[in-house]
């Protein structure tokens, strides 16, 4: 008699479970379809994107590539490239790390930085931050390369889809 109840409740504490457990995943599924700013929201560990017409590069600017992973709990690798043609006066490259605000439906930009070269072929840089879980994060750069005798640079821009960090 003591075994069937246990096993009863055992078998009732492990549907509990399930069902309330999967209730986050089922969500998180759900926003995955979305698409926000050109930006899907999923589930992966890991997106890229790159440029992908010549209307987006220019003369002097080859390719850009924005890049986010997430090496560990909580941490995010954000990382962005700006590769030109030939070597050229000015290379730049502008990084931006957004969290998607579910609140707002938005994507706000909670850091950034600059990376730049004179008479160079490209530049890239990355950088491991530690961010709040419970969010999508998305990685979007500028890139920028040209001759100052050409002035304006050609310009693009690459952003990544949102992943998610639990």
């Amino acid at each position: 008699m003591k075994k069937q109840f246990l096993t009863v409740v055992c078998s009732l504490a492990l549907l509990c479970g399930m069902v309330f457990g999967t209730a986050d995943v089922v969500k998180a599924a759900e926003d995955s379809l979305k698409c926000v700013d050109g930006s899907y929201l999923t589930m992966e560990r890991e997106s890229s994107r790159s440029t992908s017409s010549e209307l987006e590069r220019g003369t002097h600017l080859m390719d850009g590539d924005s890049v986010i992973s997430c090496p560990a709990s909580g941490k995010i690798y954000a990382y962005g490239a700006t590769t030109a043609n030939h070597k050229v006066d000015y290379v730049g490259l502008i990084v931006y790390v957004d969290r998607f605000n579910p609140q707002t439906g938005y994507w706000h930009q909670i850091a950034t930085w600059t990376v730049e070269k004179h008479d160079a072929y490209g530049v890239s840089s990355g950088k491991t931050l530690v961010v709040e879980r419970g969010y999508y994060y998305r990685v979007r750069c500028d890139h920028f390369a040209g001759n100052d005798v050409d002035f304006p640079y050609d310009t693009s821009t690459t952003f990544t889809d949102g992943i998610w960090i639990g």
